[in-house]
């Protein structure tokens, strides 16, 4: 999802400062709230399709300005059948692949999302205003229910706490593929009949389109996916990512060499214009549409080009720990809370539930 800084929406979230911070409040800017699942090993698809795009939003948040707010949305994990132990080292081996993939935590709210409990006391609240209808449309309820022998009512009700985590930190930008426009345009609904019926509460948050490469699966079908078991995981050893990456699927029919002006067709090339320079991009075209070039000679250089990338990644990886993960997601952890309680506490007065609280 790497794009372009976007100026602050015209109903802004509150002072990109938490409410308490002494002094002037600084001049409103974009706040940009993204969260991926802890589920299985971080693939290819989750590094270039969002997560780099974290880093680079990181790396440019001294010029930009933008208030980022980044999840791992644990909560969201136990829609499905999962062993407490499993989700646990995951939710430890994700953290620490993020922190080493250029989130930061000194640019970004950086957080697990259980840590902080008003996500789930404001999908409560939201879930009054959601109707069942809204939900029943949500096509991926229909695919991981599809064929299950149980089918839990939290994978029917989890567009509302996607909902929350958004509408919780009044976020203004939300980036998200075509695949997730269905998830927002709810809490975009859903925020305004909150404040059609309770006052204004909510902040509605608009889409930033991901530019990022869609990242097709090994096997050619359809996108990178776990569930598919088509993945090229990032952190693999180089070995192994090596011998998935030369079995890939690619283009057996020529399509590409019938139709050089399309060259998407070719999953491996998808993967060569997110990692390969222009002029690589160029030789590619050229050298596959012409026969220059086996799909072998493609692949080389396009792990080549992981390579380069990864290697510093892997070195970083290597020297984070768990406890130093923690202690580094802390502050983030804090700042998260204390913007979460104040529109609890608003939620709450809009509601007119709560009694000592309220």
């Amino acid at each position: 999802m790497s794009d372009s800084p976007s100026p602050a929406a015209p109903n802004a979230a509150p002072d990109t400062a938490p409410d308490t911070a002494p002094g002037p409040k600084p001049v409103r800017t974009a706040r940009v709230f993204s969260a991926i699942q802890p589920t299985g090993e971080i693939h290819v698809g989750n590094y270039l399709g969002a997560i780099r795009t974290w880093a680079e939003q990181c790396k440019a948040q001294p010029e930009t300005g933008e208030d980022l707010y980044f999840a791992v949305a644990d909560a969201h994990a136990i829609t499905v059948p999962h062993k407490a132990k499993e989700l646990r080292a995951t939710i430890d081996r994700f953290v620490i692949d993020l922190l080493a993939l250029g989130v930061d935590p000194a640019r970004a709210t950086f957080f697990v999302q259980s840590d902080v409990p008003e996500h789930m006391e404001l999908a409560w609240y939201l879930s009054a205003v959601t109707p069942m209808g809204d939900l029943s449309r949500m096509t991926q309820f229909k695919d991981k229910s599809e064929g299950q022998d149980f089918a839990s009512s939290a994978l029917f009700t989890y567009p509302v706490l996607m909902s929350a985590d958004i509408l919780l930190y009044r976020a203004t930008v939300v980036p998200v593929g075509d695949d997730q426009l269905q998830h927002l345009e709810l809490a975009r609904e859903t925020a305004r009949r909150f404040n059609h019926r309770f006052g204004k509460t909510f902040v509605e948050p608009r889409a930033r389109m991901s530019k990022a490469t869609r990242v097709g699966g090994l096997d050619g079908d359809g996108k990178m996916s776990k569930s598919k078991g088509n993945t090229l995981d990032i952190f693999a050893d180089p070995k192994t990512f090596w011998n998935k990456l030369k079995t890939a699927y690619t283009d057996p029919a020529r399509l590409l060499r019938d139709d050089p002006g399309h060259p998407e067709v070719c999953n491996i090339y998808g993967l060569h214009q997110a990692m390969s320079s222009p002029e690589q991009q160029d030789e590619v075209v050229r050298n596959c549409t012409t026969a220059g070039w086996g799909c072998f000679d493609c692949k080389q250089m396009l792990y080549a080009n992981f390579e380069t990338e990864l290697i510093p990644l892997r070195d970083k990886r290597a020297s984070l720990k768990p406890d130093d993960a923690r202690e580094m997601l802390r502050a983030g952890t804090e700042r998260a809370r204390s913007v979460a309680a104040k529109t609890i506490a608003d939620t709450r007065k809009a509601l007119g539930v709560g009694y000592v609280r309220a």
